[in-house]
């Protein structure tokens, strides 16, 4: 995870200063602090061309959810579990309690259509700046021509094979015509330009609420967001999968590089047992005994569905 060393054209001039001051202060605290986190505290990660997520604030770390847990468990488990083992006995056996204990706060700039993919995880707190009171700022994702690719002919929420030459040329070039059209109507409607001025004093400007409608949804916004270490981990272990689209797992990319920072232990147990672990149901279990037996099998014979058997097989390492 690299911190971003000039902050041009992620951050305002007010934000910039802001982060300068609170870098700058220094507050005492009996509280616990994670020292890996405070040195990227405040700092923006850049994410997708315009994007970034910041940490704001937290509380709690690998600690806090060991102690939560031996309140729960008494004091047995201390002399058999090192704080490690503890975390992982939780995360492998679904006990989530102790890792609501710890939260965490982003200032996250992202494309709206991601945001509104990410705003289906309803188990967090957002407060979203507002194109009701403020102009939106001239910025939209463009995507890198790595990423433009066509629809998938087996999925209809996945991507295909990349464009290549004039047609990715012809997208980008519409993209980008779009964004600045919109935009440029934008102000025209609000009579307002980013800056403050005024367009045309004869006329009056249409109310920001109803101006936005014309933007695409490749403009950026920006919101807090605030979420305990259980429903993150819910969060990630959906959008940091390789079947999520791409843009929405940039962050959550970004989101578990900073969790590495914080909760290392949880962290490193997540990643073993969620994302790099399966999840077998009865019948897929059946079969791997079967197999273990010394059974030769087909799909057919399993009694699993021909996708439940192709992904088993894809887990085992086998092809079919």
């Amino acid at each position: 995870m690299t911190v971003q060393a000039s902050t041009r054209g992620l951050l305002t001039e007010a934000q910039e200063a802001e982060i300068r001051e609170q870098r700058e202060a220094e507050n005492r605290t009996r509280r616990c602090t994670v020292p890996a986190l405070e040195d990227i505290l405040y700092e923006p990660i850049q994410v997708l061309d315009h994007g970034f997520i910041r940490v704001i604030d937290y509380m709690g770390d690998d600690a806090a959810i060991v102690q939560s847990a031996r309140v729960s468990y008494g004091k047995g488990t201390k002399h058999t579990r090192g704080d490690a083992g503890l975390i992982d006995y939780l995360m492998r056996h679904r006990h989530t309690t102790p890792f609501e204990m710890c939260e965490i706060k982003f200032h996250v700039k992202l494309p709206i259509f991601v945001a509104r993919q990410w705003i289906r995880h309803r188990t967090a707190n957002v407060n979203e700046y507002s194109a009701r009171y403020s102009v939106l700022d001239k910025e939209f994702y463009i995507p890198a021509p790595e990423h433009l690719a066509a629809q998938s002919v087996s999925n209809r929420q996945g991507r295909g094979e990349i464009l290549q030459g004039a047609d990715a040329a012809r997208v980008l070039e519409l993209l980008r015509d779009d964004a600045e059209r919109c935009y440029g109507n934008y102000e025209i409607m609000l009579n307002e330009r980013q800056d403050g001025g005024t367009i045309d004093e004869s006329h009056a400007g249409l109310a920001r609420e109803l101006a936005r409608m014309n933007l695409p949804l490749n403009t950026y916004t920006q919101w807090y967001w605030k979420c305990d270490l259980h429903n993150l981990l819910h969060f990630v272990s959906l959008r940091a999968d390789p079947h999520a689209q791409y843009e929405i797992r940039a962050y959550a990319d970004a989101i578990l590089d900073t969790m590495k920072r914080w909760v290392p232990a949880a962290t490193a147990s997540f990643t073993n047992h969620v994302m790099q672990g399966v999840q077998l149901s009865g019948g897929a279990l059946a079969v791997v005994r079967r197999l273990l037996a010394g059974e030769t099998l087909d799909q057919a014979e399993s009694g699993l569905s021909k996708r439940e058997w192709g992904e088993l097989m894809a887990a085992l390492g086998r092809s079919e």
